[in-house]
């Protein structure tokens, strides 16, 4: 009798359990499809080449990548590193924050934006551009460039992307910082 009813009552649930309503999942219709990345990665490194030769790696924090704009978001901290014809690393760029146009591959970073050489050359101001079709870095913004010699500011910068050829634009300040070497 004890089994009939466990039958019976288990009968019961699995066809109970079939007569139920299909839930439909709510859509959230505010929700724009171009504000939602296609990739997202954490912890990446991304290898840019030039005909087989490394020209820069990017070392960043976390990236949303959006086909809709074709553009790269960075917002999780940056390192790029800049190889020479040699394979040589000779430049290190870091700042909070980038982002990577996919269409030119050029490259912007934003905010604590710190260039350093290898022949100690040091590169600071709060956005900076590197420009892939040329391999320089630009800025219309204030910056400070301090060199084993020398301190220089001013507005508006071009280098090679080595920071072995530069020019500030409109210098506002230059002074010694030790002796000529």
């Amino acid at each position: 009798m004890r089994l009939i009813v466990i039958l019976f009552s288990a009968a019961l649930l699995l066809v109970s359990g079939c007569k139920a309503e299909k839930v439909k999942p709510k859509v959230d219709t505010k929700l724009d499809v171009k504000e939602i990345p296609a990739q997202e990665s954490w912890k990446s490194k991304i290898l840019i080449t030039e005909q087989g030769q490394t020209r820069a790696l990017l070392d960043v924090g976390h990236l949303r990548m959006y086909t809709s704009t074709q553009e790269t978001i960075i917002d999780s901290g940056m390192k790029v590193d800049f190889y020479n014809n040699f394979g040589q690393k000779t430049t290190t760029l870091t700042s909070k924050r980038g982002r990577i146009d996919d269409k030119s591959k050029d490259l912007y970073a934003y905010e604590d934006v710190v260039t350093v050489n290898d022949s100690g050359v040091v590169l600071k101001t709060e956005e900076l551009m590197w420009k892939n079709s040329d391999q320089k870095i630009k800025t219309d913004k204030f910056v400070t460039i301090t060199t084993p010699t020398e301190i220089l500011q001013g507005y508006g910068f071009e280098s090679d992307q080595h920071l072995r050829n530069y020019v500030i634009f409109r210098i506002t300040y230059i002074t010694n910082s030790g002796p000529a070497k």
